[in-house]
């Protein structure tokens, strides 16, 4: 089960894209091939949790949440419930990271070096 989920994201992130199209296919992937019966993204800014891409029927008895961090920082939660393998839900918060970065100030740096 987590196998499929894991090559199914890897698939999405192959194809490149638009940070927000590609963060909507992750968590319709997970569902699909699946790995949960709902999941869903919820970016931090600052402090607050922001509702982000969603995909399933929520099933909040048996959720499990996973911090997606990017440079160390709490960027976004990756949520996921009936998820019953948590390290590969981690490998997949890592691999989302950098597409998760709403509303960060680069600095000047451009968006593509940062990432």
């Amino acid at each position: 089960m987590s196998v499929a989920a894991i090559d199914a994201v890897d698939r999405v992130l192959a194809a490149g894209g638009e940070p927000d199209d590609i963060l909507r296919a992750v968590v319709d992937a997970l569902v699909a091939s699946g790995g949960c019966t709902f999941a869903w993204i919820l970016f931090r800014e600052g402090g607050e949790l922001v509702p982000g891409p969603q995909a399933g029927v929520p099933y909040s008895t048996d959720r499990t949440t996973i911090p997606v961090l990017f440079n160390a920082d709490h960027v976004a939660d990756l949520v996921a419930d009936g998820w019953r393998d948590p390290g590969s839900l981690e490998q997949i918060a890592v691999a989302i990271s950098p597409h998760c970065l709403v509303g960060w100030d680069t600095g000047g740096v451009p968006w593509d070096a940062v990432t």
